[in-house]
């Protein structure tokens, strides 16, 4: 296919200025964000919202998902001072939704689970009115582990199931498309108050029908928000490639039909990404425990 982005995949530069605030206040509590490390196309416009997704436990990831930029390898011991930082560079943002994810920990006995439930209470105590999310690895699956982030009670627990169930062992073949469902339907299982949520990406070779049965699969499992968007090549050396660049009319149809499915929150369009106006999320299912003018 011609490599040339379409002309609806284009964003404008912000100003450098607005996103160095960010970032500064990220080197100076010496965190990480997956806005940088997935090199997400948001980035200059989250930032200069001074919006950031936090992600924990270092920056190198154990798998090898052929869309993610995150670095692979053997990642650096856990740092028990982290979810405090999380929470204080939380709360000097003045964020009303705090979005946190990781990279996937298989070298840990507990897979990074606990990690998660120490900075989910960690907010808790420094912004007790913030909405909290989590965008979650599988854990392998571990019920153990799940039920340690749920005892926790973010908000929102986010697990992406990324694509169509054909194209799971090439995009992400450490990954299995019905645990990343068992995952979400234990979340459910062990507490109905909390929002689940996933994400799929576009563009990898997955057919109409087989995107409307992945939505389908989500529903069945109880998932409340889907986030779908467009794949972008990270790199050309070691990353898939994009097989097709879905029109915005396409990803509004896909919009029309989760809504239609009974999913309480849909964002679909090229640039959505799993946090991206997070906001909405908020706006729709927690109206009045919070202002959605700034997100994480």
């Amino acid at each position: 296919m011609n490599s040339r982005l379409p002309e609806w995949l284009t964003k404008r530069i912000p100003s450098p200025e607005t996103v160095q605030l960010v970032e500064v206040m990220m080197r100076d509590r010496r965190l990480h964000t997956v806005c940088e490390s997935a090199r997400c196309p948001n980035l200059g416009e989250c930032w200069s919202r001074r919006t950031a997704t936090f992600m924990i436990l270092g920056d190198i990831c154990t798998r090898n998902c052929g869309f993610c930029a995150i670095k692979v390898g053997k990642p650096l011991p856990t740092d028990p001072d982290e979810p405090r930082r999380v929470a204080v560079a939380a709360k000097e943002m003045g964020l009303k939704h705090v979005v946190v994810t990781s990279v996937t920990r298989d070298d840990l006995e507990d897979e990074g689970s606990g990690h998660f439930a120490e900075t989910i209470l960690a907010l808790r105590e420094a912004l007790p009115e913030a909405i909290v999310e989590v965008l979650t690895p599988d854990f392998k699956g571990k019920r153990w582990c799940v039920r340690r982030v749920v005892e926790a009670h973010p908000d929102i627990f986010n697990h992406n199931i990324e694509t169509v169930e054909r194209l799971t062992s090439t995009v992400r073949p450490q990954a299995r498309y019905d645990r990343t469902l068992d995952v979400l339907q234990a979340v459910k299982n062990m507490d109905p108050s909390i929002h689940t949520k996933s994400g799929i990406m576009l563009g990898l070779g997955e057919t109409h029908d087989e995107v409307v049965q992945t939505l389908r699969d989500l529903r069945q499992v109880g998932v409340s928000a889907v986030t779908i968007g467009q794949y972008l090549r990270p790199t050309t050396e070691r990353h898939l490639p994009v097989v097709e660049y879905v029109h915005p009319d396409r990803f509004k149809a896909y919009e029309q039909l989760g809504e239609e499915l009974g999913f309480l929150f849909v964002a679909s369009s090229p640039f959505v990404r799993s946090s991206y106006n997070a906001q909405k999320f908020s706006e729709k299912l927690m109206l009045g425990r919070v202002e959605p003018s700034l997100t994480a």
